[in-house]
């Protein structure tokens, strides 16, 4: 019977894993709007400050996908679709994912470092010891912060992603720019945008949570910090890709 207990005790400790985050996380969205100082503060920090980062990596993400398309489309004579699925690639998918993905490199280890280092010094006791809930003072304005800012970065990105398909439809494998633009736009939809900003607010709350949940669970000194930090960024990425493929299900 050791292997069916073994089995029953990980299963009722991934329940409880699972049921502490949603409440932690249920708490700190509940708390919208009680500091609105820190959470323009987190605004400036995960949105503005994560931009250059976000544009970069769609402007030679949109450049690649170009080439790649144009390289494959050429085997059957479907060089002409380039424009097309760059736009809807970018909008659909990598827009929110790759963009998902560098906010969670960025955001979840700065998040999980900092409010680690604040568990282990005892600041967040501090907190406590004042009567401010460190939930609705660290937790809350980064949870709404990542929401609100991430499906912007996910637009900017599809934009420069675009263009960066653009520049090298145009330069390189000689589109006419006129025809490269109406193209790109004749085949887009509505709903191709506002499902890839749908993404970009789900993966900025799994990007924030998983840097709240592990900083403020963290213990063991610096070595601790480390291990919350790896451990925020490794479950942002993780949970990114877990959550594009049951959206995309949903949606698609």
């Amino acid at each position: 019977m050791n292997p069916v207990r073994l089995t029953g005790r990980a299963a009722i400790g991934l329940a409880r894993m699972v049921g502490r985050v949603a409440i932690f996380a249920g708490r700190g969205l509940a708390r919208a709007g009680a500091h609105p100082s820190e959470l323009a503060r987190q605004v400036l920090h995960i949105g503005w400050l994560s931009l250059p980062v976000v544009g970069l990596t769609a402007l030679f993400t949109g450049a690649a996908l170009a080439l790649q398309i144009h390289s494959g489309g050429e085997r059957f004579q479907a060089s002409d679709v380039v424009p097309a699925i760059v736009a809807i690639g970018m909008v659909r998918e990598l827009g929110p994912v790759l963009g998902g993905l560098m906010v969670a490199a960025r955001v979840a280890s700065a998040i999980a470092a900092e409010l680690g280092t604040m568990r282990v010094t005892e600041q967040i006791d501090a907190l406590v010891t004042l009567s401010t809930d460190p939930v609705g003072w660290l937790v809350s304005p980064r949870l709404w912060a990542a929401i609100l800012c991430v499906p912007v970065l996910v637009g900017v990105g599809d934009v420069i992603g675009i263009m960066g398909g653009w520049l090298i439809g145009v330069n390189v494998l000689g589109f006419n720019s006129a025809v490269y633009i109406a193209n790109s736009w004749a085949f887009l939809e509505g709903w191709d945008v506002v499902s890839g900003l749908i993404k970009g607010a789900a993966f900025g709350l799994i990007v924030a949570l998983s840097g709240c949940w592990f900083g403020m669970t963290t213990g063991g000194g610096a070595a601790g910090v480390g291990r919350a930090t790896t451990s925020a960024v490794v479950a942002a990425s993780v949970g990114i890709l877990a959550a594009n493929f049951v959206l995309t299900g949903l949606f698609f």
